[in-house]
């Protein structure tokens, strides 16, 4: 009979944490912890086939005051996990980095060649970014090589997920018109995030990863199946598109709307789980 894998998840009340859970719960053997109050402390690491480090600050307002505590949260905590983790002989490490770790490429296209740069004043994507390269020195030189897995996700989305996507669905459900402009993103439906990280503990992987859903989304087509799915009709005009061209290649609000960001080429990997309408169907529930 197989051994069931033993996984513990640091971040217990995190979105993706969660998500894991339920997904995998008949899986693996989970436990979960909390990173609050050093609490992950007190866990035995050494009996844990893979560690899922999902504990994180996000979706918070970075103000000037903020700094300190997102390099904290997502830097400081991951390498403490890091470094119990290899002190205590775990087998592998999967930290959940993100896409914003690029921030600062002024690049469209990513590929698993272009380099990292946050961008300047970007709290999340800094801290992410610095966590990564901390992360290599904390996990060397524990009684066994810990392997490690740095997973960068581009915008993740599902039922009860905070941020973007939750404000496409306030818009797509209030807005009577919108623009018909082409663009292309990289996004990943949660369960296709969490079937990916199944496969990494399955074939006990590392080193650095790009996950996506296997479709490219553009916005226009994004908020009108959110408001299909929501039982309404939305007209589309590409009167604004003049308009939109340039703005969206500014950055910004408009850059996050309709500007393209995407992974593309060797080294990518393209997740097919659930397909993308399905995924948005399901994550209006």
């Amino acid at each position: 009979m197989p051994k069931i894998l033993k996984i513990l998840i640091v971040g217990e009340n995190s979105y993706i944490g969660r998500s894991f859970r339920d997904f995998a719960g008949g899986r693996y053997e989970i436990t979960a912890v909390s990173s609050r109050g050093g609490a992950w402390a007190d866990a035995d690491f050494a009996a844990c086939d893979a560690i899922l480090h999902c504990a994180g600050l996000a979706h918070v307002k970075q103000g000037a005051g903020m700094e300190r505590l997102y390099y904290e949260v997502n830097c400081d905590l991951a390498a403490g996990v890091a470094r119990k983790a290899a002190s205590e002989g775990a087998r592998q490490l999967i930290f959940l980095s993100s896409m914003a770790v690029y921030g600062g490429t002024g690049k469209t296209e990513i590929t698993k060649d272009t380099p990292p740069e946050a961008a300047r004043g970007d709290f999340y994507g800094g801290s992410k970014l610095k966590a990564e390269r901390e992360l290599g020195a904390a996990v060397s030189g524990g009684p066994v090589k810990l392997k490690l897995c740095i997973v960068r996700p581009p915008m993740v989305y599902g039922s009860g997920c905070k941020g973007n996507f939750k404000r496409l669905v306030s818009l797509a459900r209030a807005a009577p018109v919108f623009p018909d402009f082409a663009n292309k993103r990289s996004m990943i439906y949660i369960d296709n995030l969490c079937a990916f990280i199944c496969g990494l503990i399955d074939r006990e992987a590392e080193g650095v990863f790009l996950p996506q859903n296997r479709e490219y989304v553009s916005t226009a087509e994004l908020v009108r199946l959110i408001a299909a799915h929501s039982g309404r009709r939305m007209a589309a005009t590409r009167l604004f598109n003049p308009l939109l061209r340039p703005l969206a290649k500014r950055g910004g609000v408009f850059g996050k709307l309709f500007g393209d960001l995407a992974y593309a080429g060797e080294g990518v990997d393209y997740i097919g789980h659930v397909g993308f309408e399905e995924s948005v169907k399901r994550s209006l529930v």
